[in-house]
């Protein structure tokens, strides 16, 4: 309930925070309406994603109390270092990511549905990105950029922002309860039932409750986005998980709704804003974070459960000669200096 709760504060907040950035509605309307939306999303359609975190990913026979414990504290850490770099991060992936690590163990990976899931991973954000180009151009054709910039057109865009963020909220829902209460449901702690309702109720506490923070630096970072742009940026994240949440993938919508943003980016300023800095630092967290909660999760289980010293010997002898390289790659070359005595006058 704890992490379920901090998915709700980083990520269901964040949905409002376009329609509290432009002023439509006001931060405390914002957060109670997106605890409902995301309530709603995990009790109307949350299952499907609960089944494949539960028994989808391993079977469920792997889960065990202390095995739960553990993959949902690897995630939690996960999260929680990405949070102190100030990356939005999937708490999809964190949640895979850990599952596979226990899985790893005990070998009961189901490769088929993994390879499956990641594919979905490069494909949505891909896809979000594509889109939100698509809609730009769009909204650059004289007709409807006029329609859009007519001042009585305002109050619909108003409403159709607030709509879409409903929305993408209830995707959230959807899709994010999941990752806390799946290793919960799988290991028979609680039904499915009861975990997508107290679940839903610990992610939409979270973003009434703990969301303030969220969703005042996501409405000053977007307040230079139009309404209109949006709409595009919660209509295509909503549209995108809420898909991947009927045939219960679990999807990062965060990476997404990053990717639209990207997308708005690239079709005002062109390939100027891919060489930024922080698009790099995202993509690499973005593959790192998975992976990072994996080794996470399957180290402790083998120091906790298993009790087996050796394999966590070769994670740190990997760790050592993986820093070692990078250490020797950003040193500086220095110059052999030559003295007169060893090279002739001439030359």
């Amino acid at each position: 309930m704890f992490f379920a709760i901090n998915i709700g504060a980083s990520g269901a907040a964040a949905s409002m925070g376009i329609s509290y950035g432009a002023g439509v509605v006001k931060k405390r309307v914002a957060l109670l309406l997106c605890g409902a939306a995301v309530f709603l999303g995990a009790w109307l359609g949350g299952g499907e994603v609960v089944k494949t975190i539960g028994s989808g990913i391993v079977p469920s026979e792997t889960f065990t109390n202390a095995i739960a414990l553990i993959v949902l504290a690897s995630a939690a850490l996960s999260l929680f270092l990405a949070n102190t770099f100030g990356i939005p991060l999937s708490t999809s992936e964190v949640a895979v990511g850990s599952v596979v690590g226990a899985g790893i163990v005990y070998q009961s990976v189901i490769l088929g549905n993994i390879l499956w899931i990641a594919l979905f991973w490069l494909l949505t954000p891909f896809a979000a990105f594509i889109i939100a180009i698509l809609a730009i151009k769009i909204l650059k054709i004289k007709t409807i950029k006029g329609l859009v910039e007519k001042p009585k057109f305002i109050p619909i865009l108003s409403i159709l922002v607030v709509f879409m963020g409903l929305f993408e909220a209830f995707s959230a829902g959807m899709n994010n309860v999941a990752n806390a209460v799946g290793p919960l449901v799988a290991a028979s702690i609680i039904s499915k039932g009861d975990g997508i309702f107290w679940g839903g109720l610990a992610v939409a506490a979270g973003a009434i409750i703990l969301g303030h923070k969220v969703i005042e630096t996501n409405g000053k970072k977007i307040t230079d986005l139009r309404l209109e742009e949006g709409c595009i940026i919660s209509g295509t994240g909503a549209s995108i998980v809420t898909a991947a949440s009927v045939f219960g993938i679990p999807v990062p919508l965060t990476q997404i709704t990053t990717s639209s943003i990207i997308g708005i980016g690239f079709a005002k300023h062109g390939l100027s804003v891919l060489k930024k800095d922080i698009v790099v630092q995202l993509l690499t967290v973005w593959i790192v974070s998975p992976v990072l909660s994996m080794v996470i999760s399957y180290t402790i289980i083998q120091l906790v459960i298993v009790r087996n010293v050796y394999p966590i010997i070769m994670i740190i002898g990997a760790l050592i000669s993986v820093f070692g390289v990078r250490s020797l790659m950003k040193r500086p070359i220095s110059k052999t200096n030559v003295t007169e005595t060893n090279v002739p006058k001439e030359f």
